[in-house]
């Protein structure tokens, strides 16, 4: 399972999904599904842009857990 930490990232900086999609270029609803962490996949461009807003990389931003099967 791949876990995303955009919710942790932008808590951290006290950011709203808005927020980040006005100073990102990216659009809201991208955004919320990241933050929610129900999105089924991301453009290498988002997370480009995410990461560059955020200062981080990749691994700051995504985390594999693997699965208790």
């Amino acid at each position: 399972m791949i876990k995303c930490h955009l919710s942790k990232l932008m808590g951290e900086k006290k950011l709203k999904s808005s927020e980040v999609a006005r100073l990102t270029g990216l659009h809201r609803n991208t955004i919320t599904l990241l933050y929610k962490e129900t999105a089924t996949r991301v453009d290498l461009e988002t997370i480009d842009k995410l990461c560059t807003f955020f200062n981080c990389k990749v691994q700051d931003l995504f985390e594999y857990v693997p699965s208790e099967n």
